[in-house]
């Protein structure tokens, strides 16, 4: 059972909280810095996590029967194989005395256990266990509840969430024309950044930035001028990044887009810490798991239209990585910032520039205040 003795929130934090449940928040402003900083919030943040989907990556990056790579989510050691039915999400903790199983990547038939050589199927089932007559079910390795939402693997820890697509449903609209499913994983990395989650998925969310931090980079192309958010949904939010009527355009694109569509990035942030830019022929994501208050381990890769070059590919990941990087040096700065006694939080830009962060702030109030 989960420790509750120190998971009295801050009360001004407390207090803004039940304002956003409540409703009685009515100017969109930022949350009080402890809302960043505070491990108390962060101790009741993981209880929001694990009844929530998280992504793992995608599912083209395990194509063939055997396939897998390994993941660890708060703490969890999983498994993410292809078997022969499909995606499995397992633990990758032997049932014997809790030694992991497997590391890294690769591909193989089944999963042995390097300490006592019990062995696993692709789909969990114990197949072996030297010396040991009738192993019982419970040595089965548990199995997580998993989707594929547009070719990325989300898991569910505790089995409660309620379907993707029940809380996705007004999304589809927005991103069915890009075909995302047949993106293509590129070079796929985890990096950790000094900053706290909400921190980073705030700023990839947020349009107000884009012109005064990437003035070089993304300004050319999507300006903060020609930001426009969207209605946004029960389980996400996001906005279209125009394209600057100067800026030429990204090469192939699926048939099926419209003529918008082709000419802007969909942004989109499915809660609690998966966020994308989906442009007209790729799409980068980062999927961030917290690792202290002030730090985010924040796997990313920008996946790429079939058929694509790996010239062209390579070009559309290092300019992803270029804006990464100009961020990171904001966020770290910003983080360090929010420490001050004298830090405060000011009021939110116009809906769309900065109406997914309070989109947010009403998604997550409530469930913290249920989970602590």
């Amino acid at each position: 059972m989960l420790d509750r003795t120190h998971d009295h929130l801050p009360d001004n934090v407390m207090q803004e909280l039940i304002a956003l449940r409540d409703g009685t928040a009515t100017a969109p402003r930022a949350l009080a810095p402890p809302f960043y900083t505070d491990p108390a919030v962060l101790r009741v943040e993981e209880r929001v996590f694990l009844s929530s989907w998280l992504c793992l990556g995608r599912a083209d990056a395990i194509p063939n029967a055997g396939d897998f790579f390994t993941r660890d989510v708060l703490g969890e050691p999983l498994i993410v194989t292809r078997a022969k039915d499909g995606v499995r999400v397992l633990s990758n903790v032997c049932r014997h005395r809790g030694s992991r199983l497997v590391e890294g990547a690769g591909t193989s038939s089944r999963f042995t256990c390097p300490y006592h050589a019990w062995t696993y199927g692709l789909d969990g089932t114990l197949v072996r266990a030297p010396l040991i007559e009738a192993p019982t079910a419970d040595c089965n390795l548990p199995v997580f509840a998993s989707e594929n939402w547009m070719g990325w693997i989300f898991v569910n820890l505790d089995g409660t969430a309620a379907p993707m697509a029940e809380q996705l449903a007004d999304l589809e609209p927005y991103v069915r024309n890009y075909h995302a499913d047949e993106l293509r994983t590129f070079d796929p990395r985890a990096e950790s950044w000094g900053v706290n989650w909400k921190g980073l998925a705030e700023n990839f969310m947020e349009g107000y930035h884009l012109t005064p931090v990437h003035l070089k980079t993304l300004h050319p192309m999507t300006p903060t001028r020609l930001c426009e958010k969207v209605p946004g949904g029960a389980g996400w939010t996001g906005y279209k990044a125009h394209f600057d009527e100067n800026f030429s355009g990204r090469g192939e694109v699926h048939p099926d887009m419209t003529e918008e569509e082709r000419r802007q990035s969909m942004m989109v942030w499915i809660y609690p810490s998966f966020v994308l830019g989906l442009g007209p022929n790729s799409g980068t994501y980062m999927s961030l798991l917290p690792d202290g208050v002030d730090r985010v381990v924040a796997h990313w890769d920008t996946a790429c239209r079939d058929g694509m070059k790996r010239a062209e590919m390579q070009k559309c990941w290092d300019f992803s990585a270029a804006f990464n990087a100009e961020d990171k040096a904001r966020l770290e700065e910003m983080q360090k910032g929010l420490h001050s006694r004298w830090a405060t939080g000011g009021p939110l830009a116009p809906a769309d520039y900065e109406g997914t962060i309070w989109d947010f702030y009403h998604w997550i109030a409530p469930r913290l205040l249920a989970a602590v």
